[in-house]
C-alpha cells in the first residue's frame, strides 16, 4: 500500500541522520571527517507527527482481533438453544444500506 506523504507538513519533524560512507543521492549538507578533511554525505529521514500518530493507530488496530470470539460463541449458543431470532426487516435494511454504500464508492 503506497502512501503519498509529499504534501503533508505539520511544521514538526523528527530528523534521523545516518552517514552513507560517501554514497550519492542524499541532499543534505556534507560533514567533514577527521581524516584529512574529506567530506562525507549523510542520508536524512523526516517523520512528521502525523506519520507517528498514524503508526501508533496502525499498531493499535493490529492488536485488535478481527473477530470477536466471545460474540461468536454467544451467537452459536443462542442458535443451538433456539433463542436466536432473525429480524428480516432489519436484515433487509442493513443489506440495502451496505449496497448503497458500495455504489457510492464507485
Amino acid at each position: 500500500m503506497a502512501i503519498d506523504i509529499k504534501h503533508v507538513n505539520t511544521g514538526t519533524n523528527n530528523r534521523i541522520t545516518t552517514p552513507t560512507g560517501g554514497k550519492s543521492g542524499a541532499t543534505s549538507a556534507p560533514q567533514t571527517a577527521s581524516n584529512g578533511g574529506a567530506a562525507t554525505k549523510s542520508d536524512s529521514v523526516s517523520i512528521t507527527s502525523q506519520a507517528q500518530q498514524l503508526q501508533n493507530v496502525q499498531s493499535k488496530l493490529n492488536d485488535i482481533p478481527e473477530v470477536d470470539s466471545k460474540k461468536v460463541e454467544e451467537i452459536k449458543a443462542a442458535i443451538a438453544e433456539g433463542r436466536y431470532k432473525i429480524d428480516a426487516e432489519k436484515l433487509a435494511s442493513n443489506i440495502e444500506q451496505f449496497e448503497n454504500e458500495l455504489n457510492e464508492l464507485s
